[in-house]
């Protein structure tokens, strides 16, 4: 919204108006950051707000989640396998990266993992996060099962269809 101010310029003797435009932020503009820095300072997940013909409603974003499905019995090498990939064959059951991108344990560097060896999970418990175009994505459990063994380290990229853990049903 601009602000239009006037003022008085004297020539000779001569006094006019003149008219000066000035960008100043809307008042609405300034509401809507009042709102965002309350709900930044007092984490909240959504605010409305609905005054004098104005509503407004922020949300967060949230990660994506996406059905994680799990493998069962041997898998399949292709000539591109890593490390983690060749050691799998020895699990009876693994859960592989439904998509590519970076693997993560827990949710922020010094957290701690959301899963670790020989920890039973429940069905959809998070079980890791996978970073794909600057979204993390919770990977979780599809059915109730026991972590044997985790085949990435935390930070490392992943190809889909790439073994994560070796798991056994409960």
């Amino acid at each position: 919204m601009k602000k239009t101010t006037t003022k008085k310029v004297t020539t000779s003797k001569k006094t006019t108006s003149v008219a000066k435009v000035t960008a100043k932020e809307s008042p609405i503009l300034k509401e809507v950051k009042q709102l965002y820095s309350f709900m930044q300072d007092n984490n909240l997940e959504s605010i409305e707000y609905d005054q004098k013909g104005l509503y407004v409603r922020l949300v967060k974003a949230r990660p994506a989640m996406v059905p994680v499905p799990v493998a069962v019995g041997g898998t399949s090498t292709s000539s591109g396998a890593t490390a983690a990939t060749a050691a799998a064959p020895q699990y009876k059951e693994v859960f592989k990266a439904p998509l590519t991108g970076i693997f993560f344990r827990g949710s922020t560097p010094s957290a701690p993992p959301f899963v670790k060896e020989g920890a039973t999970v429940q069905k959809g418990d998070v079980i890791c996060l996978i970073e794909a175009m600057k979204v993390f994505n919770e990977m979780r459990a599809e059915y109730t099962c026991v972590v044997k063994k985790v085949l990435v380290e935390n930070g490392k990229p992943i190809k889909q269809g790439e073994p994560l853990f070796a798991i056994e049903r409960v």
